[in-house]
């Protein structure tokens, strides 16, 4: 499981996600500065550290890199939630806590995410409730 990024690990990736394609450090350098003052040794480090943590690829290109994200934050995300999830000592009160924390929307978007997950050949769960506990 990664460890959660750092502050200008997520700013930078941030961007590689949302540009989706492989980017420079000139280019996120350009445009992290719109929000702050940073300097283009600082971003090429921090891409660094990103390629050797394994968040990012990287292409030579003339004498720079182009970098591209191995995967989504999407994905980050889940491996997170899931790592969180896993430490706990009673994972089915982790859960009921964290549903209790959802927005109707987002709970929402967890019974559509079951849905899909289970495929049309199981039943889909009650559209006014979440699983029980001891579903999977």
């Amino acid at each position: 499981m990664p460890r959660p990024l750092g502050e200008l690990e997520d700013a930078v990736m941030t961007r590689v996600w949302k540009w989706n394609r492989p980017v420079t450090v000139r280019e996120v350098l350009e445009d992290l500065q719109q929000e702050r003052s940073i300097a283009y040794t600082t971003v090429m480090t921090v891409l660094d550290n990103l390629h050797q943590k394994g968040w990012v690829r990287r292409e030579a290109e003339g004498r720079a890199y182009r970098y591209e994200a191995v995967s989504t934050r999407a994905a980050y995300a889940a491996a997170l939630m899931n790592d969180a999830w896993s430490q706990s000592d009673n994972p089915t009160a982790a859960l009921i806590a964290f549903f209790g924390m959802m927005s109707e929307e987002q709970r929402e978007a967890l019974r559509d995410a079951i849905r899909i997950v289970q495929g049309p050949e199981t039943s889909a769960p009650n559209p006014g409730s979440l699983p029980d506990a001891g579903e999977r």
